[in-house]
């Protein structure tokens, strides 16, 4: 059985590589990165097998826009939304969760589409 994909909308790093997208490939999770909405909404189109769909809210990513998007499309994409701040709040997310919270978002992919380990 293939390993659960998530698509992870996120801003650029700083750094070289993602920490969001090292902590879920190390949990054995495909993991697609896109970098802004735009992106977002081409990779979505792109892989269809896509299972959850992670979305940053930050001024690069259009929480909003992206989830809409997604669920017009199927309503079998699960779609998580992460903020570092409270109270924050995207429409058409399924999960809220804080994105200082990597262990958490692990937790939730597992409890959503099973443990690839």
């Amino acid at each position: 059985m293939p390993r659960p994909t998530i698509l992870v909308a996120e801003p650029e790093p700083i750094q070289a590589l993602s920490v969001r997208k090292l902590v879920l490939e190390t949990a054995k999770f495909n993991v697609i990165t896109a970098h802004s909405t735009r992106e977002a909404l081409d990779l979505f189109h792109l892989f269809p097998n896509i299972n959850v769909a992670v979305l940053v809210m930050d001024t690069a990513i259009d929480c909003e826009q992206v989830a809409q998007s997604i669920r017009k499309s199927t309503d079998k994409i699960i779609l998580v939304a992460l903020s570092p701040r409270i109270g924050d709040k995207c429409a058409y997310a399924d999960h809220m969760l804080s994105s200082h919270e990597p262990g958490e978002l692990v937790d939730l992919m597992r409890s959503l589409v099973g443990d690839p380990r």
